[in-house]
């Protein structure tokens, strides 16, 4: 019974660092560029994009394309800036413990 209780306490200890990771990842933001910091896309630790600027010298009304591409790229790197934040919090949360493979926190 002894070894229940403790296992009950680390199961309550571990639910509340997953709750203070996801407030972190919450207000945690990156920024990702493209096009020599042209287009910028700003995530917050979960993926929800925050903000999103673009230089007036990529609006062509005749050639979107460039622009839409910029965006995409952008958005890109911001969101592996966020999977290498999320996965250092997963680390320092579970002390290196590597997850199964398909298995991703937060549940």
């Amino acid at each position: 019974m002894k070894n229940l209780g403790n296992l009950m306490k680390q199961a309550k200890e571990m639910q509340s660092k997953m709750a203070e990771m996801q407030q972190s990842l919450e207000n945690h933001e990156v920024t990702g560029e493209s096009g020599a910091g042209m287009v910028k896309v700003t995530l917050n630790g979960k993926g929800d994009m925050r903000r999103l600027s673009v230089d007036t010298s990529l609006i062509d009304p005749e050639d979107g394309e460039v622009m839409e591409d910029l965006i995409v790229a952008a958005h890109a790197d911001a969101k592996s800036k966020v999977e290498a934040y999320s996965a250092d919090k997963m680390k320092e949360m579970t002390g290196g413990l590597e997850l199964p493979p398909g298995m991703q926190m937060p549940f």
